[in-house]
């Protein structure tokens, strides 16, 4: 399945049924008197966020969600029948937003939670509803109320704990490939990972959520490799593990591009809390190491974990810095968590 994260949807409610102009006409009834029923509504649309989707893919082949209008009116009082509801089923992490791409409609972060995007019309009154003592015969119904329509954007940002960044070539998937059971691409050149990828991390008996997006590239702000557009995919996360590459011979300036591209990027996203680790220490020497992991103190301003994505050098540890950080967050979001009816 091709994952696609952004996507453009065009809505409409349905139209509520014309109110009916009739009259009861029975033989031997003399006072026959309006039986015209009212006009059905139109059909909703509505959002739901479901389980067991991680993509937004079915919508680049259906952009246009039309909800059925409401039947008119009948006689004998004959209510139309109102027109079904549409569902846009969304993975959760799903922002809905209005054509502006700024104003946020509603996020759904929670499997089962629906929200209306548009309501439909209401259906309109027939002439019985307009009887009264001093207008016995009434030749008036109201037309159905139209359907809202309107565009709305839908970008979807994956819900997760943690969130690798890094430049290229740095390890981050054979990392994530080896704490958790996501299978993401490994080969030795630059940009293997093309899409934001998620595994499942294990220790000491609990478990969250890693991401692992495509490298960045100085100059990824402003669109060059992949860009940030990925970078949206680790707003959520409780902490950034930052990767840098061992054998790299620039580590301080490693280390500040990726500062300076999530600074540009967001600057909430580059104030969350972050860890940052020296990766394939496995292929350097002692003193080579020694060297390296003083330069990115010094850069970084804190520590350095040490580890080895490939052999399990000092992961154990990194992901138990991890969970220190993940942990008192969690326990945060799920008191402060907005209550929604289904």
């Amino acid at each position: 399945m091709k994952f696609l994260d952004y996507a453009k949807v065009y809505i409409r409610s349905g139209a509520g049924g014309a109110g009916c102009v009739s009259f009861r006409r029975e033989k031997y009834i003399e006072f026959g008197g309006p039986d015209g029923g009212d006009g059905g509504n139109g059909g909703s649309v509505w959002a739901e966020a479901v389980p067991g989707l991680n993509t937004l893919i079915d919508f680049r082949y259906q952009q246009h969600f039309f909800a059925k209008n409401g039947q008119p009116g009948m006689g004998s009082q004959r209510t139309g029948k109102s027109g079904e509801d549409i569902v846009l089923k969304v993975p959760v992490g799903t922002e809905i937003l209005e054509e502006d791409g700024e104003t946020v409609i509603a996020d759904m972060v929670e499997v089962g939670q629906r929200v209306l995007l548009a309501q439909g019309g209401n259906g309109g009154w027939g002439n019985l509803r307009f009887k009264s003592s001093t207008n016995r015969a009434p030749r008036n119904a109201n037309p159905g109320q139209p359907g809202v329509e309107r565009t709305i954007l839908l970008r979807l940002k994956l819900i997760a704990d943690a969130g690798l960044v890094g430049l290229p070539n740095a390890g981050k998937s054979t990392f994530l490939a080896s704490v958790s059971n996501a299978r993401p691409k490994v080969a030795d050149y630059p940009f293997t990972t093309l899409v934001p990828n998620l595994g499942v991390v294990g220790i000491d008996g609990r478990e969250f959520v890693m991401a692992d997006i495509p490298g960045l590239i100085e100059g990824a702000s402003e669109g060059r490799g992949l860009g940030d557009q990925f970078l949206g995919h680790v707003e959520r996360c409780s902490v950034l593990l930052h990767l840098v590459d061992g054998t790299s011979s620039t580590i301080a300036r490693d280390f500040r591009t990726i500062v300076t591209e999530l600074e540009a990027y967001s600057p909430k996203l580059a104030a969350k809390p972050r860890i940052v680790a020296l990766n394939k220490i496995d292929a350097l020497d002692a003193r080579t190491l020694a060297n390296r992991r003083r330069s990115l103190e010094k850069a970084s301003g804190g520590p350095v974990h040490l580890i080895s994505g490939a052999t399990g050098q000092g992961v154990r540890d990194l992901l138990r810095a991890l969970w220190r950080e993940i942990e008192p967050s969690r326990i945060e979001k799920q008191e402060s968590a907005p209550k929604w009816e289904p």
